[in-house]
């Protein structure tokens, strides 16, 4: 796995300038949603270094406007810093989630959390690692998951869908846990702590890494109705440790959101 441990060697490295406690916050659009000067930090050191990594590639990145345009061959997918809130409130549950995509197809996937020293990693066809061990989804059934799941924070005119979808599988499932950090979520699917994931938006930032961890451990991660994700717009997630687990949430999710609102 030789692409995927330069990677890793990129994100420790810029998950130094992560371990301070001297940051600046900024609001970006009302309080849910800031950024902090380490995210500036650690994406512009990801940018500069993986850009080398791979000569040609491009970037998708959340803060400062880093869009890609037109078709690239490899594209990174960055989230320097998945869960800032956590991370200004020095909650541990915070990540930097990168996803490399190769002609329109995840190649390969790390996240790091560093207040835990906890690595996931990926590759296409290669399996899925948690600290340099193989990982795989749970085999729990619908009844015994756990979900990780969420209230549309960013837009709170959508929490009535996502309540409607929390109550009728609440009664359904074991219990609901909430991180806020979706990379993470996504990686605790994959080593199976948790067997269910639902949001009602997210960024190509906040999945694309943890999409293919989640693939190579044996899960499911798709959108609305089932449709495969794209990576390159805001998309409505659903995942499992299995197809029949994702059947059942499916359908749950498609009975309260039809079509999503946006």
């Amino acid at each position: 796995m030789k692409l995927t441990e330069g990677i890793v060697k990129i994100v420790r490295e810029a998950s130094r300038l992560m371990l301070t406690d001297h940051f600046e916050i900024e609001s970006k659009s009302g309080v849910e949603n800031i950024v902090t000067s380490s995210d500036i930090a650690v994406q512009s050191f990801l940018v500069k270094e993986l850009c080398a990594y791979i000569p040609g590639s491009s970037v998708l990145a959340e803060e400062e406007g880093m869009q890609e345009s037109g078709d690239v061959e490899y594209l990174w997918i960055i989230d320097p810093i998945d869960g800032t809130m956590n991370y200004s409130r020095g909650i541990k549950e915070s990540a930097i989630s990168v996803g490399l995509m190769h002609s329109g197809e995840m190649l390969a996937g790390v996240v790091y959390s560093p207040a835990g020293d906890e690595l996931f990693y990926a590759e296409k066809g290669k399996g899925a690692y948690f600290n340099g061990g193989r990982i795989h989804v749970s085999d729990r059934p619908f009844k015994a998951s756990l979900i990780c799941t969420a209230m549309s924070t960013y837009n709170k005119d959508w929490a009535p869908e996502c309540a409607a979808v929390i109550n009728d599988v609440y009664y359904k499932i074991n219990d609901f846990r909430r991180f806020g950090t979706a990379s993470l979520e996504i990686c605790y699917l994959a080593m199976g702590r948790v067997e269910l994931y639902f949001e009602y938006r997210l960024q190509p930032w906040d999945i694309a890494a943890g999409s293919i961890i989640l693939s190579e451990a044996g899960g499911v991660l798709r959108g609305l109705h089932g449709a495969p994700l794209t990576f390159r717009r805001q998309e409505l997630t659903i995942g499992a440790n299995s197809e029949e687990n994702f059947a059942l949430l499916s359908e749950i999710v498609s009975h309260h959101i039809p079509a999503v609102r946006y």
